[in-house]
């Protein structure tokens, strides 16, 4: 057995002694979303240091737990606090969370993040579904192949689901939420980007960037989960305007927009329910 995939049965056999709960949805909470999971009807709730092995988020105001319940009479496993490879961890264990939730039965996968506005007619606060991406960190595929989950070589041609994207903007339509589309680039940070890599990324075709979420959609789309994302505009990318971006501007941003975040995303998911 892949040493990978005998991790992961491990991390989900202490899911499952301490939690009795198979999600249909799997939800990653970008920044200013953190408290979303607060507002369902949760089940039950697991510390991520409660799981041996399992990385733990050391960013300020990341909770670090899954909360298992529902949206309306969908069945959802959320995470409160992602792992960012910027952190120091190995890509394996940025990834392991994903692929965990699939294992524990997620077969959908709705990834949020705060993120640069590289296009020039995006303004901090608004939301772009995620409509393809670049990933320019190293690939969360390299190494054995865990047979298990996928394929050795799997295809990338439909990263974000046609059907998942249609579902969230009709949801957007519905509730008067405008809601931009563009290819999502992730670089590592944990530093912003200069104003030549930002014309790097806008040369190469992205709209935004941000330090998380590709890597976790190419695991998920080699397990065959569905993905769908959406990111929110916290901040004009370096190089767009002459003011020093700090994580803290990023922060008021995305608080700002949670609200409306929220409302996307429970209408969104949802919709998701029986499709």
């Amino acid at each position: 057995m892949n040493k990978q995939y005998e991790r992961l049965q491990k991390c989900l056999s202490q899911v499952k002694e301490k939690v009795s709960f198979e999600p249909e949805v799997a939800l990653v909470l970008g920044s200013g979303l953190g408290d979303y999971a607060d507002t369902i009807k949760v089940e039950a709730t697991l510390d991520y240091s409660e799981i041996d092995g399992f990385p733990v988020s050391t960013i300020i105001g990341h909770k670090g737990r899954f909360v298992f319940g529902y949206v309306g009479a969908v069945k959802v496993v959320i995470m409160q606090g992602r792992v960012h490879f910027y952190e120091g961890y190995p890509m394996e264990d940025v990834v392991l969370p994903i692929r965990l939730m699939k294992l524990m039965g997620a077969e959908k996968l709705f990834l949020t993040n705060a993120a640069g506005g590289v296009h020039f007619d995006f303004n901090a606060g608004d939301f772009m579904l995620i409509s393809d991406q670049i990933c320019m960190v190293r690939s969360p595929l390299i190494g054995a192949n865990i047979d298990e989950l996928g394929t050795r070589f799997p295809d990338m041609s439909n990263i974000y689901d046609r059907e998942l994207r249609e579902i969230v903007r009709n949801a957007a339509k519905k509730a008067d939420i405008p809601l931009r589309e563009g290819v999502y680039m992730q670089l590592t940070g944990p530093n912003f980007e200069s104003p030549a890599e930002i014309r790097m990324a806008r040369v190469l075709g992205a709209d935004a960037v941000g330090m998380s979420t590709a890597c976790e959609a190419i695991v998920a789309n080699h397990a065959g989960m569905r993905v769908v994302g959406v990111s929110c505009i916290s901040n004009l990318a370096c190089g767009i305007t002459d003011s020093p971006l700090t994580h803290d501007e990023v922060q008021e941003t995305a608080d700002k927009a949670a609200p409306r975040f929220k409302r996307l995303l429970t209408d969104s998911i949802l919709g998701f329910g029986g499709n």
